[in-house]
């Protein structure tokens, strides 16, 4: 498989199938290192959102990178105290500033904060018919509040990053995602590292001479999920990025579907306001 190759998103955009995830990541200089990494191992996806404080780092070393704009895809995200209409087009004007480009690729609702999400996905489809970004969703939305929102908004949502990885496996969702073609996209998907400490992942990896990191972001990307693992470590950004090289069998699939236990590592942020 082209280690290039992507997911279409529902409005017919290409999105790369795994991106470099930069949450904590600062603008000192690390931030700035590990895109730079990243672009140079032959990521073309970058997530990044106006909470991490980063996107002015991941501006500049998109910049400083000569890959022509057009050839990477930026994702950032309206937080939580930025919602509401006239709030988000706002605080979508910002993340352009400090992204130092004319448009996003995607553009999503961090949480559902339940009173404000309807006005702030209107204020993102105004930004969306305008052209300034290529596609438009949401995170850590339920089945529920994807419904309620597809109910009363003319743009289905193109993708829903929610946290899943092989103890979270989100089954439900997967399925209504498939249904309603939302794209899905895996947060923490190696779970903080943990996913290396998992014998019946040690054991996949060792038969396809992979890490147990690897065959946990393989998994994700065979289900259809897109994935962002998060690391400044050039080495480990380019090891998350060898995942195209191998294949997973049916047995292997479903021998780490076995290993879900609706575990959440992550905070429920959806109501910080």
């Amino acid at each position: 498989m082209d280690r290039h190759s992507s997911f279409v998103l529902n409005n017919g955009v290409k999105m790369p199938k795994i991106g470099l995830g930069v949450l904590f990541a600062k603008n000192n200089g690390e931030v700035e290192n590990a895109v730079i990494a990243a672009l140079q191992t032959g990521y073309r996806k970058i997530d990044t959102a106006s909470a991490y404080q980063n996107e002015q780092g991941v501006g500049s070393a998109i910049r400083q990178s000569e890959i022509p704009r057009e050839s990477i895809f930026i994702a950032t995200k309206v937080w939580n105290t930025e919602q509401g209409y006239d709030q988000t087009l706002f605080a979508f004007d910002q993340s352009l500033r400090q992204l130092q480009t004319d448009y996003v690729d995607l553009y999503l609702i961090h949480w559902p904060v339940s009173s404000k999400y309807k006005e702030t996905y209107r204020a993102m489809e105004s930004i969306y018919k305008s052209g300034r970004v290529k596609a438009i969703g949401v995170c850590n939305f339920t089945i529920a509040q994807l419904e309620d929102l597809m109910e009363h908004s003319g743009v289905v949502p193109a993708l829903n990053q929610v946290e899943m990885h092989p103890h979270l496996s989100q089954n439900p969702l997967v399925d209504f995602a498939d249904k309603h073609a939302v794209q899905l996209e895996a947060w923490r998907p190696i779970m903080m590292g943990e996913a290396m400490t998992i014998p019946e992942l040690i054991a996949i990896g060792k038969a396809h001479g992979k890490s147990a990191i690897q065959v946990a972001l393989r998994w994700l990307v065979q289900r259809g999920v897109s994935v962002i693992p998060k690391s400044v470590n050039p080495k480990r950004i380019r090891e998350n990025f060898e995942i195209f090289d191998f294949e997973l069998s049916d047995e292997e699939m479903g021998n780490i579907e076995q290993l879900n236990q609706d575990r959440r590592l992550g905070e429920d942020l959806s109501h910080v306001v």
